[in-house]
């Protein structure tokens, strides 16, 4: 077979094949009459686009990148490992469909239409990724090249944005009358920067506007920005570019994924594409190219993949480990990392200052931050969009466990300083982020379980009774219920050191107390 026909051959085997299921709708009615079961997965006549999704995925991890790192792991049953070196570092066989993140991150960055960061030394395949994203939106690789934007120590914002006109200039008596000659990279639904971190600060910041909030603006004209995927390069991103990036641009970055490094046992795959001509984007079978329509119809579904109460619950826990600051506040509401940082003060120092917990159990000791509300609502998003790759309608665990390093990877800075890291088995994780933050979460769980927090957590089972609303609820169930709340904290904080979970169980109950004495005094005032 022709060089040329296997890379535009698509499979026709189903690529996860398992019954079909109906994603959640959401309706008003819901309300009041719980979850709407609708099917928007499956059109009419048209395509499943998870099915679709998947199809890009294995045609672009099996013949347009060469990437046979397997670092997202699913397991069914048993999986077999192998201990390897003098390290004993863990070989794992996924006894599941696994997949490559350097693929499927960019992937899930393209159908949610967020921002992702490719970072990895020269020549590993980080532009190659986001020109393929660029194709799949089906803009011609020519036009998806020409687009792309370089990074470069002399870069202006005109150079990012676009000129005006010379001769408006010249003859306009205000600066409405003055056209812009706007770049047509603005106006593309796949948006790809190359080494980022070689643009100067203050065009940064005209990218930021574009990034952040979706518009571009040259001498007061405004040019409205398609919804797009965002794909950024970086050889290093922490700190190795020319210039610094600002902080709150990489804060718009939504994951970050790492370019690992040529297997020379593929080889071969090279000489094929050498000896045949062939470049993988320009080969791209045309039934794998996403319409506009298809993204906004995959987005919507995504959207409807349900996040099951119990992987809610888990990762609420995870989260409310890390702000807590207990000597960086004198009121209770700003004992946190954010005051510590603000403060400007030196972070060993206050560290030093910060005893009486068990800094090795405690996990919030490993971070110098807590996990913001972006990075939250990241993460997600990023899980919903996981599990409908895999066709399934609610998100698992393992979903938002295989998703969480990519996202908190620049957001979660580690203490290296931290007890944690000086324990020879950990030392590993100095260098592993990614590695780390999974570690991270896999502690986070075994605490949840050692608390039994599925069964027993009476903060959640007041926080529920609230939800249901204040219509009927007497004074004297007013009474009762903040009676239960004050015992509770009694309880919660009768010779207890202060941990992070608890933090901020103790604030939600705060928010509890103060909503029924508000309901309180307006039912007497009836």
């Amino acid at each position: 077979m022709s060089p040329f026909n296997i890379f535009n051959r698509i499979s026709q085997a189903p690529t996860n094949p398992k019954p079909v299921v109906k994603p959640r709708q959401f309706d008003v009615a819901s309300l009041y009459q719980g979850p709407v079961q609708s099917s928007t997965a499956a059109v009419a006549g048209e395509q499943a686009l998870d099915e679709k999704l998947r199809q890009a995925y294995f045609w672009i991890v099996n013949n347009a990148i060469i990437s046979p790192h397997y670092d997202i792991e699913y397991n069914e049953g048993p999986s077999q490992t192998y201990a390897v070196g003098d390290s004993k570092r863990t070989l794992t066989l996924p006894s599941a469909q696994s997949y490559s993140s350097f693929i499927l991150l960019p992937l899930l960055t393209f159908v949610t239409r967020k921002k992702c960061l490719f970072v990895g030394g020269p020549g590993r395949g980080k532009t190659a990724s986001a020109i393929l994203m660029g194709v799949l939106s089906g803009a011609p690789v020519r036009d998806v090249r020409r687009a792309m934007q370089h990074g470069h120590p002399q870069m202006t914002i005109a150079d990012l944005l676009g000129n005006p006109l010379p001769a408006d200039l010249m003859a306009a008596q205000n600066m409405d009358d003055i056209r812009i000659a706007w770049r047509k990279w603005l106006g593309m639904r796949v948006k790809i920067v190359d080494e980022y971190n070689r643009i100067p600060t203050r065009t940064q910041s005209a990218l930021l506007t574009v990034m952040g909030d979706n518009y571009a603006e040259v001498l007061g004209q405004i040019f409205e920005c398609p919804e797009s995927a965002w794909y950024l390069t970086a050889n290093d991103d922490q700190g190795g570019g020319t210039y610094q990036v600002i902080d709150a641009l990489r804060d718009r970055i939504d994951v970050t994924v790492q370019a690992l490094a040529f297997n020379p046992r593929f080889l071969n795959d090279l000489l094929v594409r050498i000896e045949e001509n062939i470049r993988p984007e320009e080969l791209m079978p045309r039934e794998l190219i996403f319409t506009e329509k298809e993204v906004d119809r995959a987005a919507e579904e995504i959207r409807q993949i349900e996040v099951p109460p119990e992987v809610r619950h888990r990762l609420e826990f995870f989260c409310s480990q890390f702000e807590l600051f207990e000597t960086a506040g004198a009121q209770f509401e700003y004992m946190t990392k954010d005051t510590a940082r603000l403060s400007g003060m030196d972070w060993g120092q206050l560290v030093a200052a910060d005893n009486g917990r068990d800094r090795l159990k405690d996990l919030g000791c490993q971070t110098m931050n807590g996990v913001s509300v972006r990075n939250l609502m990241t993460l997600l998003i990023f899980a919903k969009s996981l599990a409908y790759f895999r066709g399934n309608k609610s998100v698992e665990l393992d979903d938002l466990r295989q998703v969480l390093p990519f996202v908190l990877l620049d957001k979660l800075h580690p203490d290296i300083d931290a007890p944690f890291f000086s324990r020879p088995e950990n030392a590993a994780y100095k260098t592993d982020r990614l590695g780390w933050l999974r570690r991270l979460f896999d502690l986070s769980n075994d605490e949840f379980n050692r608390l039994d927090l599925d069964r027993d957590d009476p903060v959640g089972e007041l926080a529920a009774e609230f939800a249901q609303g204040l219509n009927d609820v007497s004074e004297r169930d007013t009474r009762a219920r903040l009676m239960r709340i004050e015992r509770l904290i009694g309880d919660r904080v009768k010779g207890r050191k202060l941990y992070g979970h608890l933090y901020d169980d103790l604030l939600k109950l705060k928010y509890l107390h103060q909503r029924y004495t508000n309901y309180l005094k307006w039912l007497r005032s009836q």
